[in-house]
């Protein structure tokens, strides 16, 4: 889901042959749900623009203000994908490139997931073909879409609405005939019942009175495990936090009692006086860099988000176990006053707290 950065950071570890270089850095001016893959030495990058897809390309992913970059698909002026483009995943399957997001035609109720396709080896080039509607099963509300795979086999998993009416979204999964293509049933996964996970009040007359949410799932596989990780409660709270499933590689990870959720946040708000949030997580693997995984943190003050901030946090190699999130000791130089509220930010034990 779309959710209103200002700034993206990102702090990771570079492994290569002679050294380990942190680098944490104000990677772009803008940048929701980041995306990122690294395939044939470059990494391709992607985040929420609101209204088309656009890709950059790097050698060095802490360069992206100076890579290559390129709007590859702008949607048509009206339809059925024409508005609130949310959420782009770029994924080289089969052989060629395909980009899923989510897009509606200016309704809410309207969004679905759609897919475009490259067949060129560098997705900056060659054209992008609008493949359609991603056919998810039932034909519901659906966000946040992620392919992977296991035993041979394509997954699909998405937040979406187990009906037709706004009030609460759940992880889904269904299997993949090709790409662009669902097959079968789907099945619930994972549905907000923790008290972490319903934390969802709006305060908007013409909505409904209260979301409880499950949304943006991503897929980090270990040894003989599988992690979903996924945000729960609504991101316009103050306690947007991060969830757990585990499935073993094993298992029929269609069958929903394979999946088995943590009772509590992997990742959450543990500040009492300042709100800090994570929020959309990522994660990127390949054999010249260790894990990283990217996740929006969120500060907020009395509602209001003054900041979202993309950071790193550790991976225990023997399981999954994720750390409170922590800033750096000072703000960033390029973060300046006119975006924090008039209550100044200051930096305290290397976390921002707020002075009332």
């Amino acid at each position: 889901m779309y959710k209103f950065i200002f700034l993206l950071f990102c702090s990771f570890t570079v492994i290569t042959a002679n050294a380990q270089k942190t680098y944490t850095n104000p990677l772009l001016p803008s940048g929701a749900d980041p995306w990122v893959i690294y395939q044939d030495g470059y990494y391709y990058y992607t985040n929420s623009t609101g209204h088309n897809i656009t890709l950059w390309k790097t050698k060095n992913i802490v360069d992206l203000k100076s890579a290559e970059k390129k709007i590859v698909w702008t949607p048509p002026a009206t339809g059925a994908f024409s508005k609130e483009i949310w959420a782009p995943e770029i994924h080289y399957l089969q052989g060629k490139w395909y980009v899923y997001f989510a897009a509606d035609s200016g309704n809410n109720v309207d969004h679905r997931m759609y897919v475009i396709e490259n067949a060129s080896r560098d997705p900056l080039r060659g054209k992008w073909v609008m493949k359609g509607e991603l056919n998810l099963p039932e034909n519901k509300w659906a966000i946040d879409a992620s392919v992977f795979e296991n035993k041979g086999k394509l997954y699909v998993i998405w937040s979406g609405w187990k009906g037709d009416e706004n009030g609460e979204q759940d992880i889904f999964i269904a299997q993949l005939e090709n790409p662009w293509t669902a097959e079968g049933r789907r099945t619930l996964i994972s549905a907000p019942t923790y008290q972490w996970e319903t934390n969802g009040d709006l305060n908007n007359p013409n909505d409904v009175k209260h979301v409880s949410v499950n949304e943006g799932p991503e897929i980090l596989k270990h040894g003989d495990k599988i992690f979903l990780i996924y945000s729960a409660s609504g991101c316009w709270t103050d306690y947007y936090a991060l969830g757990m499933l585990t499935a073993s590689i094993d298992a029929n990870l269609l069958n929903a009692s394979s999946w088995q959720k943590t009772d509590h946040p992997v990742l959450n708000n543990h500040l009492k006086i300042v709100c800090t949030q994570p929020g959309i997580i990522h994660f990127l693997n390949h054999l010249m860099v260790r894990k990283i995984i990217f996740y929006i943190m969120r500060i907020m003050n009395r509602g209001r988000v003054v900041v979202d901030i993309v950071r790193r946090v550790r991976k225990n190699l023997s399981g999954m176990r994720m750390a409170h999130p922590t800033l750096e000791s000072r703000l960033p130089q390029e973060l300046s006053y006119q975006f924090l509220p008039a209550r100044l930010l200051q930096t305290m034990q290397e976390k921002i707290r707020c002075l009332i």
